[in-house]
């Protein structure tokens, strides 16, 4: 009976671990960009195709694109691909924030702030 609870307690908590283990970023997030070229304010919309696997779109100075990512754990990575140049947000989520750096090709690179709008 004894092992029969350790087993059930150590499973439970495996899964309760591996469900805790990446961030949900689901919904529509408006960033603050700060570069040496000035600042940004372009909003995603980012939809999680599996766990670790993002799609989206961004809206913002440098125009309308789709977005791909990945996230693993807490770290997040986007891009998308705006007037030639390969754009990539690199960063973490905590809760309904994310910060990082963003590099935006040959524009330049800086960083950012974002968080989740609420419906």
């Amino acid at each position: 009976m004894k092992k029969l609870l350790l087993f059930l307690f150590f499973t439970t908590l495996t899964i309760s671990i591996n469900a805790q283990q990446h961030a949900n970023v689901t919904g529509m997030w408006k960033m603050t960009v700060e570069t040496s070229a000035g600042s940004g304010s372009p909003t995603f919309i980012l939809t999680h195709t599996n766990e670790t696997t993002l799609t989206g779109k961004y809206n913002g100075q440098l125009g309308e694109a789709d977005v791909t990512g990945t996230l693993q754990q807490k770290k997040i990575h986007l891009q998308f691909t705006v007037m030639g140049n390969l754009i990539e947000y690199d960063g973490e989520v905590e809760g309904e924030k994310m910060s990082g750096k963003v590099k935006l090709g040959t524009m330049g690179d800086g960083t950012f702030k974002g968080e989740r709008k609420k419906n």
